[in-house]
């Protein structure tokens, strides 16, 4: 075994938080990835030419973010980053006050926003907001207390940071909703999707993909220094572009976005270096959504930079896909079907005794379904929007959604089979 599958594994079983902990955060998530293609469905006339406003497609997307993203970064944060910095929460009640509140709260909004509701709106958000805030602070124990694993930890809390900085903004945008406080709602809005997409979920996605891909693969641990480089190139970019987008300065944008692709390439270099090394020559296919999501990445930031002047047409309905469903859906979605597994195995794991392995908690045949569904709806939806043809879209979308449902089978049988191995393991 490697060095980073060694070091992340050891002494994790002391670590381990209540399986009811990790997995209430991925079952949401799953089954908010059901709700993101169904409100999707609903919206897919708007989708190519949408820039913002209330309906279906602004639910689709906070069910996207909040609902699949963040909860399975929630999850996978709690569980994984004590187990990999090697210092455990410092308790387990707030996790489990932070699903309390943010999974109904994410739901309201994204009800609320479907629907044009303020009321709905302003109460998911507020408990949506509560769940996060101590989130941040868990994380953000977490991180103080360890010196290891610099580049998730280094990613980790400029992924915190960043959320602060979401959490107040998104609250100005409610608020806003209602009393029309802001001068230029479009560049808070604007602002709040950069920090969210790259700021959040992106550091947070980059920072562990150097433990997870290394340790899923058999590989060495990546080059520090070249990851602290992407790191420090990626933080510059998230500075001058959102202090472009909130001062509607163009050049900013244009050399924070170009900063931000040499520290994706860095980036980039590093993780397929990690899989030219590995001892784990069969990866499956969770690897190959992980490779496409590695070619959306690079594809999203170079739409971006098509966005400040205009040179695609409908760049901000395929930005928004390339950067939030092209890249970080499908690799969430792929790293969930590996973790969810290899947590399953761990908490099934006797005392005295080896886990079970992992392939035999993990349903292969809902994945297929998944895997080739998930393809087939990004090329279908990419195509839809680039010639704004609805009824290709909706095609893809009903795809993606029978994909998101065989998800949901996969994820439920892991958890049966879970609850058989705990049973058998007891007196």
């Amino acid at each position: 075994m490697t060095l980073v599958a060694s070091s992340f594994l050891g002494g994790a079983k002391s670590r381990l938080l209540p399986a009811s902990i990790p997995f209430r955060f991925f079952g949401a998530a799953v089954l908010f990835h059901v709700a993101f293609w169904v409100l999707l469905f609903f919206g897919a006339e708007d989708l190519p030419r949408y820039v913002g406003g209330q309906g279906p497609v602004l639910g689709a997307i906070h069910s996207l973010t909040l609902g699949v993203l963040a909860m399975a970064a929630m999850g996978a944060a709690f569980q994984l980053l004590p187990v990999a910095t090697k210092a455990p929460l410092i308790a387990v009640w707030p996790a489990r006050l932070a699903s309390w509140l943010a999974i109904p709260g994410t739901a309201l909004l994204v009800t609320g926003m479907t629907t044009s509701l303020h009321e709905l709106q302003a109460l998911g958000g507020l408990l949506a907001i509560g769940g996060l805030v101590i989130f941040v602070m868990l994380v953000a124990d977490n991180l103080r207390r360890t010196s290891g694993m610099v580049l998730v930890t280094s990613n980790a809390w400029v992924a915190v940071l960043s959320l602060v900085v979401i959490l107040g903004l998104g609250f100005l945008l409610i608020v806003d909703q209602e009393h029309g406080l802001l001068a230029d709602r479009g560049r808070i809005a604007i602002a709040h999707m950069v920090l969210a997409t790259y700021g959040f979920m992106g550091m947070l996605a980059i920072g562990f993909s150097y433990v997870l891909v290394p340790m899923f693969a058999l590989s060495p641990a990546p080059s520090a220094a070249m990851g602290k480089s992407s790191l420090a190139l990626s933080v510059i970019a998230l500075v001058l572009t959102v202090g472009g987008v909130l001062s509607s300065g163009a050049a900013p944008i244009v050399v924070g976005t170009i900063i931000g692709l040499v520290g994706v390439v860095l980036h980039l270099r590093l993780m397929v270096e990690t899989l030219d090394r590995r001892m784990r020559k069969q990866l499956g296919p969770s690897f190959v959504l992980v490779r496409l999501a590695w070619v959306f990445l690079p594809l999203s930031v170079v739409l971006g930079i098509a966005l400040t002047g205009d040179l695609v047409s409908r760049a901000p309905a395929l930005f928004g896909f390339a950067a939030l469903v092209g890249w970080l859906l499908t690799f969430v979605v792929a790293m969930l079907q590996r973790i969810v597994p290899f947590l399953a195995s761990m908490h099934a794991a006797k005392t005295g005794r080896a886990p079970p392995l992992v392939s035999s908690l993990t349903p292969e045949a809902p994945l297929k379904v998944h895997f080739w569904c998930h393809l087939l709806a990004l090329a279908l939806i990419g195509l839809g929007i680039a010639l704004d043809l609805s009824m290709v879209i909706k095609t893809g979308v009903v795809i993606g959604c029978a994909g998101a449902l065989a998800f949901v089978a996969f994820f439920a049988m892991v958890m049966a089979r879970l609850a058989r191995q705990r049973s058998a393991a007891s007196p």
